[in-house]
């Protein structure tokens, strides 16, 4: 009577600001952004939102815990098996990512069109730079005395070249797998007690030292 409307008020007021970042986050994502393909962070200078993410673990581990009690209660005073909470799990672990990611997606036909147009552009580059190569020394076109060892012109054809990796790796979302894979973990914490009901400690411990080791 007193902890669970407490609890449910806490977790409507986190909500209700997902809700405003959700909005903020989508008005962002209507003005005329200047996304470069070539953004080390390959989100085309957006890969800062990702970290964003991590605000939401209080979130993610109360609704988390929440689940993982109720799961919890159910195996000791009613004897129900882990296993047959396999789908409130997965479906917890689901909904937290989409609570914390969902927003994020709203960047993802911005980033698509700059991924094309950086193809596209550095593609073109690429084209041009390798055919003036080409015309200059494989073709004759070099100046007389001109020494190809210690040239910079095979310098700037990697640079050109791991620029071009760069926007072909460009991601189409402001997040990469670091980021689901840390969300992941954060909801999944409160509910690692329950494996205690199916494997004892001492077993779980050999098989992550095993694992390590």
């Amino acid at each position: 009577m007193v902890s669970v409307p407490i609890f449910q008020f806490i977790l409507i007021r986190w909500w209700f600001r997902l809700v405003l970042w959700a909005r903020f986050l989508w008005l962002v994502s209507r003005l005329d952004l200047d996304l470069s393909p070539s953004h080390p962070d390959r989100a085309g200078g957006l890969g800062f939102l990702g970290t964003s993410t991590a605000a939401f673990a209080p979130l993610l581990v109360a609704q988390s815990a929440l689940v993982s009690a109720m799961a919890a209660g159910r195996i000791l005073n009613e004897g129900a098996q882990l296993q047959a909470f396999k789908v409130e799990l997965a479906g917890m672990l689901g909904f937290a990512l989409l609570q914390t990611l969902g927003p994020l997606l709203v960047f993802g036909p911005a980033l698509a069109r700059a991924k094309r147009r950086g193809l596209r552009e550095y593609g073109l580059l690429g084209d041009r730079y390798v055919r003036e190569f080409d015309g200059k020394w494989l073709r004759g076109g070099a100046a007389p005395g001109e020494s190809l060892v210690g040239t910079s012109d095979i310098q700037s054809l990697a640079d050109l070249s791991g620029s071009f990796s760069v926007v072909r790796s460009m991601r189409t979302f402001p997040f990469g797998k670091e980021n689901v894979l840390q969300l992941a973990v954060t909801t999944a914490l409160p509910g690692l007690p329950l494996l205690l009901t199916v494997m004892p400690l001492e077993g779980i411990v050999k098989k992550l030292v095993g694992a390590i080791l």
